[in-house]
Formats: C-alpha cells, sequence, structure tokens
C-alpha cells in the first residue's frame, strides 16, 4: 500500500527523504480544496503541515549545510512528483471526459463500481489508489487504454536495484533507454 495514500497519512511519523518530502507538499497543497468541501480533511492536512514543517527545520533550515547534493536530490524529487501528478491529472481528466460522454458522472461510477461518492473522489483526485479490478472495469467501460489508467512508475530504490544488477550480470543482453531506469519514476 502507498505510503502517501490518503488513508495512511496519520500513521507517517517522519518525512525521511526529499521524495517524501515532495509528496507531502504535493499531498498538503491538493487537501486544500478538498479540505473546504470536507472538514474531515482537516486533521490529514494538519499532520502533513507538521511532518513538512518539522522536515524544513532538519534538513533546509541552517543554509550553510545544503549541500549541492542534497539540492539535486530535491530537484529529481520535484521532478518525480510532478510526474506523478501529471499522470494522475491526466487519467483524472480521461475518465471525467468518458463520463461525460456517456452522460455519466462521478456518482454513477462509484456506484458501478461498488464505492461510496467520497472515497470515489479520493480515487479520481489519485489520493487513493484505484483497484487493479477497478481499472480494468474503468478501461473495459470508456475504452480508455490501460497504460493510462495504471500507473508505471517504479520507486527509486527498485530502480536503482534493477540498473545495478543488470550493470553485473554477464551475459546481459537486455538494453533500456535512459528513460526506462533514469529514476525518474516514483
Amino acid at each position: 500500500m502507498d505510503k502517501f495514500s490518503i488513508q495512511n497519512i496519520q500513521k507517517i511519523n517522519s518525512l525521511k527523504s526529499e521524495l517524501e518530502f515532495e509528496k507531502a507538499s504535493s499531498l498538503f497543497l491538493q487537501l486544500r480544496v478538498l479540505e473546504k468541501k470536507d472538514e474531515s480533511y482537516r486533521p490529514i492536512r494538519n499532520h502533513l503541515r507538521n511532518l513538512i514543517s518539522d522536515y524544513e527545520k532538519k534538513h533546509w533550515a541552517d543554509e550553510g549545510r545544503i549541500t549541492d547534493n542534497q539540492i539535486r536530490e530535491s530537484d529529481l524529487a520535484e521532478a518525480l512528483v510532478q510526474a506523478e501528478n501529471e499522470f494522475y491529472n491526466k487519467r483524472k481528466e480521461l475518465i471525467k471526459n468518458k463520463l461525460k460522454e456517456t452522460g455519466l458522472n462521478q456518482n454513477d461510477l462509484a456506484k458501478i463500481l461498488g464505492h461510496r461518492k467520497g472515497y470515489m473522489s479520493e480515487l479520481i483526485n489519485g489520493l487513493r489508489p484505484f483497484s487493479k479490478e477497478d481499472l480494468v472495469v474503468i478501461n473495459r467501460l470508456f475504452k480508455i487504454k490501460l497504460e493510462d489508467l495504471i500507473p508505471t512508475f517504479i520507486k527509486q530504490e527498485r530502480a536503482s536495484h534493477i540498473k545495478r544488477t543488470l550493470e553485473t550480470l554477464s551475459n546481459n543482453k537486455i538494453r533500456f533507454t535512459k528513460k526506462d531506469f533514469d529514476l525518474k519514476m516514483a
């Protein structure tokens, strides 16, 4: 389960990397809009605010201790989160457009998938992960390509491991482009 899924936020005690910091910051901004409609998001948003503040104090408060490597890591994390957000926004727009084309709305889709209205909103907005089955149903209902519905991001640690391992294999005939495992995927 995704650590930054809406249902897991309160379980996070601290942010441990620039990537987590960027994800928390992005989610904090996303929840601003939802909090205006539903106050139940306020404690989650407050928790994120505290996590972000603590991380900034620990890692960014002393300008003299900020390293070039830290800045590079921050830039990479920002790019990763931006790519994720772009994917989720594109998926949301594709689903919304197909709903409109078919004369359905988000509540209708919630009923079809067996979800409550608020939960459906969190799924559509990328705050909770869709189940694989939900995405297959959406694919079949609306003929949206699976690659536009299923995120293909690979976590940094996993991409690094794969890249290092492939480099050590002597009979390796696998060739990948920079895009395949360049850590530009979350």
